[in-house]
């Protein structure tokens, strides 16, 4: 079986991938921005000490759950899975997977990547590649039983994604913004060990630039977080046009968000020089501490009205 109309955008950030594609499923209208926005995701920046690719995938999502339930989709953790899981252990979560898919429910895993499950044959799941046919990666077949495509090491969680009521749009609104101010207010709440949050990942970045500057990690840490400021400006575009009380206040932000995107994304080339790579960093990373004490006060304009 197969759950026809369900795919992904080919979003570098791919949880807000599997989202928009839950969303656009279940006909949940909402603009890209939006998503990233009222999710908080616009506003994530996450590095690990040695800047590995993980960035983006090893941070506390129970915090952002809610606001995914604000949209209204509700993600239901089926539990860590790893080599050490027994064949029980993963009979027990592909029965919960294909009953919910039975049920016309998508659901979703990540392992390295964010991917939605679409369906199953007799053989494994289907799962979405977000940059296909020009990127054939991540697999799109997971076995029963073996899971032989993630390999011998793998680190997995598996969703069931269902729709909810969502809250209207400005309670969303401000809940991804004040999701936004704390993680840069209270950075270690949202972090893992060995990775550093909102200045603390300017830091670690900052760090890691001598020894992996011109790493693949580098590269992708930059290529993702520059997406997520770029949507952030967009958003607040889209709030300018929305809200005349504080339009002026979101277009200067629409601004200063690109301008950090465009930063981020210059950061990504791993020709770029170690001292001029330092010192990007260190004006973008005064630029966010900047920007989001103008979002925080954004906040109190939006919320009061005026």
């Amino acid at each position: 079986m197969k759950i026809e109309r369900l795919a992904t955008p080919p979003f570098n950030t791919t949880l807000m991938g599997v989202l928009k594609g839950v969303l656009d499923y279940y006909g949940i209208e909402i603009s890209d921005a939006m998503l990233f926005g009222a999710s908080g995701h616009a506003f994530l920046i996450n590095i690990h000490e040695q800047l590995c690719p993980s960035g983006p995938y090893c941070w506390r999502r129970d915090r952002a759950a809610p606001l995914i339930e604000n949209l209204g989709l509700r993600m239901t953790d089926l539990g860590f899975c790893s080599p050490q899981n027994s064949e029980e252990d993963r009979a027990a979560v592909e029965a919960k997977l294909r009953d919910a898919l039975d049920e016309q429910v998508p659901c979703s895993l990540i392992n390295l990547e964010n991917q939605l499950i679409t369906g199953y044959d007799e053989t494994g799941f289907f799962t979405t590649q977000p940059w296909a046919p020009k990127v054939d990666f991540p697999p799109a077949t997971l076995s029963f039983g073996s899971w032989a495509q993630f390999g011998d090491t793998f680190h997995v969680n598996f969703y069931i994604i269902r729709k909810v009521e969502p809250v209207d749009d400005l309670t969303a609104i401000l809940a991804g913004l004040d999701y936004a101010v704390d993680l840069h207010a209270t950075p270690t709440n949202h972090s893992q060990h060995g990775y550093g949050i909102a200045a603390d990942a300017y830091t670690n970045w900052i760090s890691a630039v001598a020894e992996h500057g011109s790493s693949h990690g580098n590269l992708w840490n930059a290529t993702v977080w520059s997406e997520c400021r770029q949507m952030a400006s967009r958003h607040f575009a889209e709030l300018a046009e929305k809200y005349d009380h504080v339009s002026r206040s979101a277009s200067e932000l629409s601004a200063r968000y690109a301008e950090i995107g465009n930063a981020l994304n210059t950061l990504g080339d791993k020709e770029m020089d170690a001292g001029e790579k330092i010192a990007l960093l260190e004006d973008t990373k005064e630029k966010e501490s900047t920007a989001i004490k103008m979002v925080a006060a954004f906040a109190a304009s939006l919320r009061s009205g005026g």
